[in-house]
């Protein structure tokens, strides 16, 4: 009698181990996720140099980019509007990919609200 209810708590006690376990890092890669969530596709003016950045990495912008809504921009900052409007891009601002302009902190803070609402639905 006493061997099998040792049994029943060492069965009980490993399984609750388990179940904290897997709790505890499902957290974790749902963390991760949520922050992936919150990084924009863009191209952007950084340290006076174009960057894009891609599903959260941030890399050299090596070539010419064209926006959803018709605006081209170049590795060298320039963007031209579909209307054939040209402007330079300024340190710190980013084109998303749909072609909206704005500061990078800007959006990154949208992003992030944007991010954190989806993580409730």
């Amino acid at each position: 009698m006493k061997m099998k209810i040792q049994k029943t708590i060492s069965t009980v006690f490993a399984s609750m181990l388990i179940l904290v376990l897997c709790l505890s890092t499902g957290n974790a890669f749902a963390q991760t996720k949520t922050k992936h969530a919150m990084m924009k596709d863009c191209c952007m003016m950084k340290d006076g140099k174009m960057m894009t950045m891609m599903d959260g990495k941030t890399m050299p912008m090596d070539h010419d980019m064209t926006m959803k809504n018709g605006t081209m921009v170049s590795s060298t900052g320039e963007c031209t509007m579909k209307d054939g409007k040209k402007m330079m891009m300024k340190e710190g601002e980013c084109m998303e990919m749909s072609g909206k302009m704005g500061k990078c902190s800007t959006m990154m803070k949208k992003g992030m609200k944007k991010g954190s609402m989806q993580k409730k639905s």
